[in-house]
């Protein structure tokens, strides 16, 4: 396993992460116990993985609960990231419709707070705003709250997280102007590389690090889904829509040829390609086994694609045709 830095954090993460959403959420087509949770956890541990991203609405804190008794007693050994700003204290969430969101210093400090207890540390390494629109991202006093429990010692840094879906440009752009804010985490994958193509370039002028979710295209880039792949109706890919994923295999293969030439499957080529990329601090492949997790953090061995064929790569991106991106609506 290799190591990169997060951002002007200076905090040194591994550059595959553990993404914990599937331990806490059924959203991936599998339930996941809490006893097969926590081998999942210490597997990562054992290969080399020291970062694990999760938020507080994932499962209502279940996922930091199961962090925080995994690494209890090894606090100094992981780095965790979590996120907040959904209130579903008193919600019932319907699907995976979007909850309301708070960001006031109110709010936040009592969030922070909670993970704390929820993952029995005095501190988190990176916490910060689970998929804030553009007027809380322009907000000074979220970024000031941060200041003071930065300064307090409960936080070292903070990140924002922009999502759910891909998109969200200017609200990335702009977290990146923020002095505390050392990562951004966003969708980013071979076959969607815009906003990351832009968010990255902003990233090495600010030294901010760049956090990957979706890495493998919901599947597409394991071999997972397929174009007649029946997905349910609880599942996080069900948006992936037919006609997306017959014109996504389509680019597999013309993608394939790079892949072969350098010894790779499309999964280790997909992943590698990312972490070729400048600015990317970690990458949070989606696992729901130990297996999965083992395969992953194997990607990680310093070895990366050479410029040409990233050069190849991003010719053959720039004839695909451009797709719809989400963000803030803009009322003025």
């Amino acid at each position: 396993m290799k190591y990169k830095t997060l951002g002007k954090s200076g905090i040194k993460v591994s550059e595959i992460g553990f993404g914990a959403w599937t331990i806490g959420l059924d959203w991936w087509g599998k339930k996941i116990e809490d006893d097969e949770a926590k081998r999942m956890l210490k597997k990562a541990y054992d290969v080399g993985i020291n970062f694990f991203e999760t938020a507080d609405m994932y499962g209502k804190g279940k996922s930091e609960k199961l962090i925080g008794e995994v690494f209890k007693g090894m606090r100094e050994e992981v780095v965790i990231s979590s996120k907040y700003g959904y209130d579903f204290a008193n919600v019932e969430q319907i699907g995976h419709t979007e909850l309301p969101q708070h960001f006031d210093k109110k709010f936040t400090e009592r969030a922070l707070d909670a993970s704390l207890e929820r993952l029995q540390t005095k501190y988190i390494d990176s916490f910060g705003m689970h998929n804030p629109k553009i007027d809380q991202i322009r907000n000074d006093e979220t970024f000031e709250t941060f200041d003071e429990l930065i300064h307090e010692g409960k936080m070292k840094t903070s990140q924002v997280a922009l999502g759910p879906a891909i998109g969200w440009t200017q609200e990335g752009l702009e977290a990146m102007e923020r002095d505390n804010v050392s990562s951004i985490q966003t969708v980013y994958n071979i076959l969607e590389q815009t906003p990351g193509n832009e968010l990255i370039n902003k990233a090495s002028e600010k030294n901010v690090g760049i956090l990957v979710r979706v890495p493998d295209a919901s599947g597409i880039l394991t071999g997972k889904v397929k174009a007649e792949t029946v997905i349910p109706s609880n599942d996080h890919r069900k948006d992936r829509k037919l006609q997306w994923r017959q014109e996504a295999l389509k680019k597999v293969e013309q993608l394939r040829p790079i892949a072969e030439r350098n010894g790779l499957t499309i999964t280790e080529f997909a992943i590698k390609f990312i972490l070729s990329k400048e600015s990317i601090s970690s990458v949070l492949p989606t696992v729901v086994s130990e297996e999965e997790v083992e395969s992953f953090a194997i990607i990680s061995d310093g070895n990366y694609i050479k410029s040409s064929d990233m050069k190849e790569i991003e010719d053959l991106y720039n004839t695909w045709p451009a797709y719809e991106l989400k963000a803030t609506p803009q009322t003025n």
